[in-house]
């Protein structure tokens, strides 16, 4: 998988309520991943937004905590867990802030599929086959040729779809409730 979004945050202590800064590393499977700092040895914690994510708050919404001092509360990020775990974060600026925001909740609501790298001496024959979530198949052709002695450049495949609501059912279901109310209707008038 490939990172979406990494950086510094401010993170609030959970038992004394200190800000520390943490390293963010957001995946685009959905895990957050939070370290001591950038070089990623001491885990701290992580949460998989998908799973475990029920809302997320940012600047006004938050109200349960103030922002660091030199900070405004347009900065400030809130993640609640369904096991009634919040994260309170700080983000640098608006725009860093904003940025969080919408890779956080891309993170929680958008199906990301990965494919591993082709490892063989030539490229693979003909299209290559992806799957949706609903088993919709896609074809894509083939898009690197054989690079001579040196292989193929490595590729990583990421496919993201976005979740969509089915309103066909709802038109049949308006329609057919229209139909019946102009019959009903029109067999009211033809009494008078």
């Amino acid at each position: 998988m490939a990172f979406v979004k990494s950086g510094w945050l401010l993170r609030q202590s959970t038992i004394l309520r200190r800000w520390k800064k943490n390293w963010f590393d957001l995946w685009s499977d959905g895990r957050l991943i939070f370290y001591d700092d950038q070089n990623r040895r001491d885990l701290e914690d992580k949460i998989h937004m998908r799973i475990h994510c029920i809302n997320l708050r940012v600047g006004n919404e938050c109200r349960d905590f103030q922002p660091p001092e030199g900070k405004q509360r347009d900065c400030l990020l809130q993640i609640v867990c369904r096991d009634g775990k919040t994260v309170n974060l700080c983000a640098e600026s608006a725009d860093d802030c904003l940025a969080w925001k919408i890779a956080l909740q891309d993170a929680r609501t958008n199906t990301v599929y990965g494919y591993d790298q082709y490892h063989g001496a030539y490229p693979p024959v003909g299209p290559q086959i992806f799957y949706a979530s609903n088993g919709q198949a896609y074809a894509l052709p083939y898009q690197y040729p054989y690079q001579g002695p040196y292989g193929q450049p490595t590729t990583n495949h990421v496919i993201i779809q976005e979740r969509y609501r089915d309103s066909d059912g709802d038109l049949a279901l308006g329609m057919l409730a229209g139909a019946a109310t102009g019959m009903a209707l029109g067999s009211l008038f033809w009494v008078f």
